[in-house]
């Protein structure tokens, strides 16, 4: 601790009122710069407080020299994130005396955690003499805000130890500590805890803990808790709909929003906005429509998050180009975020000329662009195949100096080799200094989809060697190459180490399809026929898509008749299982019922998607 200087009074007071003079004179300018783009609420808040201490410092020198008003700049400090003047404001205080005041020391804890400098909040807590339920608080929340969850749980674990009765703030905080976390079992104990307290009744700790149910996707508990909760607010009504949109219930959830709105509470853009990204998938299409009905009649389509999330859904979700183009054509804002939302909508779409066009557009307006903007270009330059075009990108991401991006760096890898040049590709990984496991996957498949598959198994092989651990992509990926180059034995070994690899995840349907494939591919069809039966998920269909192209190129129309039938009729709107069956009867010579197949595909309007080739 800093020994502090002793001064006159007219002396200290002199000093720290020059101080706070020009902390206060730069935080404000800070401020109203920062807030000339957006904010205005905000700054008008910070302003106002900060403008007070600026009275107070040019008033009465004697009334500045006190905790009050020290605390009022040091939050205001907090709030804007400035961690430098924040430092050069403590600095300042222990050379004032105040190096042993409970709540200043608390206020310097709760400002360097919120700049993400933990390690400094310790350092001030650990210093402490003397602490109260406050200051533990704040050390809490910003080990929580930095991400240090379970070292968060410990300090409130001494923090009980040491008998200090916790608030409902310290509870709620801790909540959302088994929220992250995803301990259900901490979380229980919490929640009994709560009980005894008598937090129950507080809608933020209500809140908290409906939250860490969701979040341990536990929707019964989640039910009972909503339905025993007192007090409920806006927050707690979205926590609950989301819990059921989440976990695959969207008529509970439709059901508990006409509830909500029954009751007299409006829903809000945060719990649309929840709802339309829970739905965002196809099977829910019918929900997130309605949900975007209720955004229109509220008067909340002009909202530019709720507009980002809809550019979203209606791009991710199969809907048609004409509805994405209504979407775009109430934009509120052209701004960073809209402008990458639009293009990657139109990345997601399949249209990529019109990305590149938006963000030609985008750049001739002097809209910033950052590495999301970047990512989604490089991802639509990939799948068109516009390779002088991203090589003009690569000039922009080094001008913009975003070359150093990890998260750039693998898209400009993806985009090389999808492109064709897997030289650069190459050249791109060498370069970097550190490499995650998207980019050894990058590399991987641009040497699988190009036909290197010697390459790709060495790549593979020398990644096992780094600290980066293949994941269920790296393996879906070395198994589909060993598929397409015929070698069974070396997929098996790829298979069985995956299986025996405990840092894996669990194996996923396209995992099992790529297995079948394999074995489908190299003859071995009774084999697949087997593995298809004792798969321990319920097969997709692209299962029963790789063992009947097998059937079709081995013209084994036994096994192909048979696993027809099934696939039709478990998915009896799939246009490849008739379209396969129509070819292997075809293939073996009937005509006749090959034909029948095909008129039963087009009585029930089912129709097969066209391909295309760039040749």
């Amino acid at each position: 601790m800093h020994i502090a200087i002793k001064h006159k009074l007219k002396s200290t007071q002199f000093i720290l009122s020059r101080t706070l003079s020009t902390l206060v004179n730069n935080i404000f300018t800070s401020c109203i710069n920062i807030s000339t783009f957006d904010n205005r609420k905000e700054r008008n808040s910070n302003s106002i407080n900060l403008a007070r201490v600026v009275q107070l410092q040019h008033g009465c020198n004697e009334s500045v020299v006190n905790s009050y008003n020290l605390n009022k700049v040091i939050s205001s400090c907090s709030s804007s994130r400035s961690l430098h003047l924040g430092v050069q404001l403590h600095s300042v205080v222990l050379k004032m005396g105040f190096c042993s005041h409970v709540y200043i020391n608390t206020a310097f804890i709760d400002m360097y955690g919120k700049c993400g400098q933990i390690s400094d909040a310790q350092k001030v807590f650990d210093e402490m003499s003397q602490r109260n339920v406050i200051t533990w608080n704040s050390l809490i929340s910003g080990y929580v805000n930095s991400q240090y969850v379970d070292v968060s749980i410990k300090l409130f674990i001494s923090m009980l130890t040491l008998g200090i009765y916790p608030t409902d703030y310290t509870v709620s905080i801790v909540l959302v500590a088994c929220s992250e976390f995803e301990s259900l079992e901490l979380g229980e104990q919490m929640h009994s805890l709560c009980v005894k307290l008598g937090f129950l009744y507080n809608v933020v700790v209500g809140t908290a803990l409906l939250e860490m149910y969701r979040k341990c996707c536990n929707v019964d508990d989640s039910c009972r808790l909503f339905d025993d909760l007192p007090n409920k607010n806006a927050v707690t009504w979205t926590s609950m709909i989301t819990c059921y949109a989440q976990n695959q219930q969207p008529d509970n959830a439709m059901r508990l929003i006409r509830k909500m709105m029954g009751l007299g509470r409006k829903a809000d853009c945060i719990t649309y906005n929840a709802l339309l990204i829970s739905f965002c998938n196809e099977k829910n299409m019918v929900y997130w429509e309605k949900i975007h009905c209720y955004v229109i009649k509220e008067g909340l389509q002009f909202d530019l998050h709720l507009v980002v999330t809809l550019l979203t859904v209606y791009s991710q979700c199969g809907s048609k180009l004409e509805d994405f183009y209504k979407i775009c054509s109430i934009v509120p804002i052209k701004n960073n975020v809209s402008c990458n939302a639009i293009i990657a909508g139109f990345s997601n779409l399949g249209k990529g000329e019109e990305a590149i066009n938006f963000f030609m557009e985008m750049r001739q307006a002097g809209i910033g662009i950052d590495f999301v903007t970047i990512a989604s270009v490089l991802k639509v330059i990939g799948i068109a195949s516009l390779l002088e075009e991203g090589r003009q990108v690569y000039a922009l991401i080094i001008k913009s100096a975003h070359d150093s991006c990890r998260r750039i760096q693998n898209g400009l890898i993806s985009m090389y080799a999808k492109c064709g040049n897997i030289d650069e590709a190459k050249c791109i990984f060498s370069s970097m200094v550190d490499h995650d496991t998207i980019s050894w996957n990058s590399l991987i498949s641009g040497y699988a989809q190009h036909g290197y598959a010697k390459e790709a198994f060495d790549a593979f092989d020398q990644m096992t060697k780094t600290k980066v651990k293949p994941d269920l992509t790296t393996f879906l990926i070395v198994i589909s190459a060993c598929s397409h180059v015929g070698w069974l034995d070396k997929g098996l070994e790829y298979i069985e180490l995956m299986k025996n690899d405990s840092s894996v995840e669990p194996l996923k349907a396209e995992h099992y399809a790529c297995i079948v494939d394999l074995y489908a591919r190299a003859g071995f069809l009774n084999v697949a026929e087997e593995f298809i039966e004792k798969m321990p998920v319920e097969g997709g269909p692209e299962v029963y898509r790789a063992l009947l192209s097998g059937c079709r190129v081995h013209e084994d129309k036994e096994i192909g008749v048979r696993l027809a039938r099934k696939f039709v009729g478990q998915f009896p709107d799939d246009p490849a299982g008739y379209v396969q069956l129509s070819y292997i009867l075809g293939t073996d010579g009937y005509w006749d019922d090959s034909a029948r197949v095909h008129n039963l595909m087009c009585g029930k309007g089912i129709k097969k998607k066209p391909g295309c080739s760039w040749i």
